[in-house]
């Protein structure tokens, strides 16, 4: 080839505007091509040149890259480099060793305040409310149906789910409302005493303990112990594939899972809660016999007059109204777990802060509308 060299170099020939380069290019010669061409732009700055690649007889990854970062060298040096003139085996090779750009993505524009906290509302009210409201479609209906289905029930599982929900908890809600009623009338005992008005701590323990502390006390203990304990069940066996396989035999999981749990609680609660009244009225007994003379005759007579029927109602249709509170926001929060051991810890944590909170609230709302 005739050559008309501005620049010499054993891996390149200059010939006006146009570098020609000859013979293989592979990884034995191109770093040391790639440092004569740095040489050559660097002396050659803001030019325009092209790349002739016909002559070259072999081009391996390396010299694949090393073309690709002389574009780059060129462009630091403001210099346009043009390839021409190349085989369709070289095209296809250039295309192939092509390195990845790096893509940096620009931080995002900070939306407005009111916009995130909608985003935020939308996503919790699809996340959590509806999907929580279609939980409890699903185990009021089949609470309903198994109940004229005995087929599909579990033999014993009912049994099982009222000993581990109602009667394991007798100790502690019947220990705990009796000290809640002994506090409570004795709290009292000073102010009614100072109005003579003595044997009023009757009314104020059974009132109290009926519709109101008794319900809430034995839903509160109930959602610690068992609620948690049905939420960290359910997760359990969701994070073992438990519940896949109850799908794979063609069970339902809700159906063979959370409704003994929904029978077991609606059969106990009421029950506990009776037990609890019961106990916090004699912790209310004592306390007025200790600190008020009221013997415990007087006392017990007493409570008839005090006592309505609509107080007794009033208790029992909270604690069947909590009793589902705390197995549907249990299985909720189980059935909603993502992760491993931590994701249990999370769910059963989470279950029972939000069944205190709508047992509270649900007791406000119940409260409301009986009085």
């Amino acid at each position: 080839m005739k050559q008309k060299n501005i620049h010499t170099s054993q891996y390149f020939n200059l010939e006006g505007s146009t570098i020609y380069v000859s013979g293989p290019l592979n990884i034995y010669n191109s770093s040391g091509f790639l440092h004569d061409a740095e040489t050559f732009f660097r002396s050659n700055p803001g030019t325009g040149f092209s790349l002739n690649l016909s002559g070259v007889t072999r081009l391996d990854s390396a010299g694949a890259l090393a073309l690709h970062s002389l574009q780059k060298t060129a462009q630091q040096h403001n210099i346009t480099l043009n390839i021409e003139d190349t085989t369709e085996e070289i095209s296809n090779k250039l295309e192939l060793f092509r390195p990845v750009e790096n893509k940096t993505v620009a931080p995002g524009k900070k939306e407005p305040l009111f916009y995130r906290l909608g985003d935020s509302a939308v996503h919790i009210f699809n996340e959590y409310i509806v999907t929580f409201f279609y939980l409890v479609s699903d185990i009021l209906f089949w609470s309903v149906k198994d109940v004229f289905n005995s087929k599909q029930r579990r033999r014993g599982e009912f049994l099982n789910q009222a000993v581990s929900i109602g009667v394991n908890a007798l100790p502690i809600v019947a220990s705990m409302a009796f000290i809640i009623g002994l506090v409570l009338a004795l709290q009292s005992s000073s102010q009614l005493r100072n109005f003579g008005a003595n044997i009023y701590i009757v009314d104020l323990t059974v009132i109290a303990m009926m519709a109101e502390m008794g319900p809430l006390i034995t839903a509160i203990l109930v959602a610690g112990r068992s609620g948690s304990a049905i939420a960290a069940e359910i997760a359990t066996m969701k994070v073992t594939s438990e519940l896949d396989a109850l799908k794979t035999m063609g069970l339902n999981p809700l159906r063979f899972v959370v409704i003994p749990k929904i029978y077991g609680s609606l059969i106990t609660l009421p029950f506990l809660t009776i037990l609890a009244s019961i106990s916090g009225i004699a912790g209310g007994a004592l306390a007025a016999y200790l600190y008020l003379d009221i013997t415990p005759e007087i006392f017990f007579n007493r409570m008839p007059e005090a006592l309505y029927q609509k107080d007794i109602l009033t208790g029992l249709i909270k604690s069947i109204v909590f009793a589902l509170i705390i197995v549907v926001t249990g299985a909720f929060f189980g059935f909603k777990v993502e992760e491993g051991a931590e994701g249990v810890g999370r769910s059963t944590t989470s279950s029972v802060v939000a069944a205190i909170t709508l047992v509270i609230i649900a007791d406000s709302i119940l409260g409301l509308m009986f009085y």
